[in-house]
């Protein structure tokens, strides 16, 4: 099977058909009601497979996925690909009016949904769309023994569609290819079974997220185990850790937060753990200290986009002094840093972030003119590369240090200011637990930098004003908070993103003026 993932391109398909045959018994799916062994999941993904055909599904055509992660929402994902489809999960915090979007968008002719959002949204929801329960799809799917005719997709046919955690409008479907997560994965694939891991992962994010299939694509491809965990919590992750031996697993950094906060956290055996990786938001250099001194195994930061671009990786345990990076740029992988007018910057100097690699998206699902918004183009060369959004500075190793998102710089008075600086001073304090800053309409600056915190167990509000006071004293004239606003909780996406357009609408709804 090495050599098999070895190859330039194959078939996701094929390579887990080829698993069930080798090792049949082995389990290769566990939720917490059920588990699957690869023999069983090999005959429902080609029934369902089948049954898809067999209601009009057409090669390269979308099947939609709504509900919460479960051995059944991986089956039909794996059975959409299988029947020459494209999965199209669709993420179950968006508003009734985005899914509407996501799935019209989408251009699905099947709706896969559970109970829960079938009895959240009402009857009219998408009614012009097939809807199969995901907790009925065995009374769905074709007789026993049915096998699907053979598709052999195309390197460059859809593989699956993610759609962007866009916080307003429908969001951006984000299409990648067969041989997209070929390369991103299959090698992936051949490094667990080269070192002789046992590939036993543990998904503890949603299916729709690009952030999981680190935890779900690469781990089948290996023949190993998949975990897949509805809806997080620490004493159930630090469980089924435990339980089942969980050599891998992709955690986003809200989630190691928890870990590292659970009373009970020491009272389990993790010692199985070979590699943690984290990616899709910020993950602080004192975080991913604490996590690489009490938890098992290698710690690796993943920088990217599912979009694409530049791929950077942190090996942390083999990096200590670099924690407050994001890595180097991974084999394959290019990064340029870019002033406003698209030209380079000096060494060291912060700039607009632009990459490439083989893990490039198709492109938006039917929007030509966003997918050219987020290009950049060597004109010299006509080489494509993909603007990261973000600001960042490459140190004297090649290693990228992330400044900030390009649209959350504040110019104040004429001068770039990066909230991650001010973040970073605020969270030097010992009673701030965690920090956001965002820049907020000012008359005299145009913009002026304002704080949120969120505050350690038992210190009072009250002492916000003296914590600006204290963080001010130590920043330039140009960086200083105009106001410091203690919060319960910071607001964050389904993976833990923080949502700064959320405390923008905060700042606004308090009328100030600065």
């Amino acid at each position: 099977m090495l050599e098999k993932l070895k190859a330039e391109f194959a078939s996701y398909s094929d390579i887990l058909a080829q698993w069930a045959k080798q090792q049949p018994d082995k389990i290769a799916l566990r939720d917490e009601q059920s588990e699957l062994s690869w023999a069983e999941l090999h005959d429902k993904v080609e029934r369902l497979a089948a049954r898809l055909i067999e209601t009009g599904l057409q090669q390269g055509q979308s099947v939609a996925i709504l509900g919460t992660s479960c051995i059944n929402y991986a089956l039909v994902f794996l059975a959409a690909v299988r029947a020459g489809g494209v999965a199209a999960p669709l993420t179950t915090s968006a508003s009734k009016d985005q899914l509407i979007g996501m799935a019209r968008d989408s251009c699905a002719m099947h709706l896969f949904i559970d109970g829960v959002k079938s009895a959240e949204l009402t009857e009219d929801f998408l009614s012009e769309l097939d809807h199969i329960a995901l907790e009925e799809i065995d009374n769905w799917m074709a007789p026993d023994g049915t096998r699907a005719p053979d598709v052999q997709p195309a390197p460059e046919a859809p593989f699956n569609i993610i759609y962007s955690s866009g916080t307003t409008g429908i969001p951006k479907g984000i299409v990648h290819s067969h041989l997209m997560r070929w390369r991103q994965f299959a090698s992936t694939a051949s490094s667990y079974l080269e070192a002789g891991i046992p590939v036993v992962s543990l998904a503890s994010t949603p299916l729709y997220s690009n952030t999981t299939m680190v935890a779900f694509l690469p781990v089948l491809l290996a023949g190993g185990t998949v975990n897949v965990m509805g809806k997080f919590n620490t004493i159930g992750w630090l469980m089924t850790a435990q339980r089942f031996g969980v050599s891998i697993t992709m955690l986003v950094p809200v989630q190691y937060q928890r870990l590292m906060a659970e009373p009970r956290f020491d009272e389990f055996d993790l010692s199985s753990l070979v590699l943690k990786y984290c990616t899709s938001a910020p993950f602080s250099a004192e975080l991913k200290a604490e996590v690489l001194k009490r938890m098992p195994g290698g710690l690796i930061e993943i920088y990217s986009m599912t979009e694409g671009g530049v791929v950077c990786l942190l090996a942390a345990h083999e990096f200590p002094d670099k924690l407050h990076t994001v890595g180097r740029p991974a084999p394959g992988s290019e990064l340029k840093v870019l002033d406003d007018d698209d030209k380079p910057v000096a060494p060291g100097t912060p700039g607009n972030l632009i990459g490439r690699s083989q893990t490039m998206m198709s492109g938006y699902k039917n929007q030509p003119g966003k997918t050219r918004e987020g290009y950049w183009t060597d004109l010299e060369t006509g080489e494509v590369w993909q603007r990261m959004g973000d600001i960042g500075r490459v140190d004297k190793d090649g290693f990228v240090e992330l400044v900030g998102r390009a649209k959350d710089m504040i110019i104040s008075g004429g001068f770039n200011i990066y909230p991650s600086d001010l973040e970073v001073e605020l969270e030097k304090d010992p009673r701030v637990a965690e920090a956001a800053v965002i820049g907020v309409p000012s008359e005299r600056w145009g913009e002026t930098p304002y704080g949120f915190v969120r505050l350690m167990p038992g210190v009072a509000a009250q002492e916000v004003e003296d914590i600006l006071g204290t963080v001010n004293a130590r920043l330039g004239k140009t960086q200083r908070l105009s106001k410091l606003e203690a919060i319960t909780e910071m607001p964050r996406s389904h993976i833990g993103k923080l949502l700064k357009t959320e405390l923008r609408d905060r700042a606004a709804a308090s009328g100030k003026t600065f």
